[in-house]
């Protein structure tokens, strides 16, 4: 089994990405690590490069900063990376998102596991949305609390806005994988970086999505939509997050929940009633076989 990963980046360090800390998380589990950097304003390139492993092949791009539509400019540089990869499976990883070193292991067994089944396109991860800081967890069902990460590298894949794969059965109509469980977290540490890093971050990538974004000025989110964060980190986290990572993080008494919110406070009560599960999901879960 030969396992290939893949991200991409640009400017990483500027807008307070813990790129190295995700590549360095993701390199015991891949043969080959393809980073595709985009050219950049900040030492992205240097810090990537300076990476002790024979295992990352780097690949240098310009970004179409014409392409303003949906994020698309994403979906471009993550396909860019996805087509040199060389392995069975595929291994996408942002640069805000880390493996904990606990599962290592269970992932690789999950790849192997899977590795002769041609049912199984894809592996989903458990997710772990942290916010505001470190210690607190997004729950609602308005983050995704699965997704799928690694692709079987032989089949006819793409990504429509760089979130998550498409699968092409015939040209003109694709679905969501079919895919089973990695039984593994991915921990996603995009919305507790320092507040002049968000800002910084939301100022420069809005345009990419077709709008601007108003300045950021603080961590505000619907109190209801969150829990206490009580288990381990990642250790290669740790250090980006005592010192990168924002800690004065605090519930606002006084904020309001927007309507959207609302309506995620409902959609929690019938998950609760119910047994229910209402976030997004970007696959099909097959029936697995022992």
């Amino acid at each position: 089994m030969k396992v290939s990963g893949y991200t991409f980046i640009k400017n990483g360090t500027l807008l307070g990405y813990p790129f190295i800390e995700s590549i360095q998380s993701l390199l015991p589990l891949c043969d080959e690590l393809i980073v595709v950097v985009g050219k950049s304003e900040d030492d992205t390139l240097e810090r990537v490069k300076n990476i002790p492993s024979d295992k990352i092949k780097i690949i240098e791009t310009h970004w179409n900063e014409k392409m303003q539509d949906r994020g698309f400019v994403y979906a471009q540089q993550k396909m860019i990376a996805q087509y040199a990869c060389t392995g069975d499976w595929a291994f996408y990883l942002e640069g805000d998102e880390i493996l904990h070193q606990q599962d290592i292991e269970t992932i690789r067994a999950s790849m192997q596991k899977h590795l002769k089944n041609p049912e199984v396109e894809a592996l989903v991860f458990d997710y772990k949305h942290f916010y505001g800081s470190p210690d607190w967890l997004a729950i609602s069902p308005g983050w995704y609390r699965r997704a799928p990460r690694i692709i079987r590298n032989t089949i006819r894949s793409w990504a429509p806005d760089g979130l998550y794969f498409v699968i092409m059965d015939k040209n003109k109509h694709g679905r969501y994988p079919k895919a089973a469980l990695a039984n593994a977290s991915i921990y996603h540490y995009g919305h507790v970086r320092n507040i002049a890093a968000m800002r910084e971050k939301n100022q420069r990538v809005g345009h990419y999505w077709g709008h601007n974004h108003p300045l950021f000025d603080g961590y505000q989110i619907d109190a209801q939509a969150l829990k206490p964060f009580t288990e381990s980190h990642p250790e290669i986290i740790c250090t980006w997050l005592r010192t990168e990572a924002e800690q004065s993080y605090h519930q606002n008494p006084n904020y309001q929940a927007t309507r959207r919110e609302i309506k995620h406070r409902y959609a929690m009560k019938l998950e609760n009633l119910f047994g229910w599960e209402l976030s997004k999901k970007h696959y099909k879960l097959v029936k697995e076989t022992n």
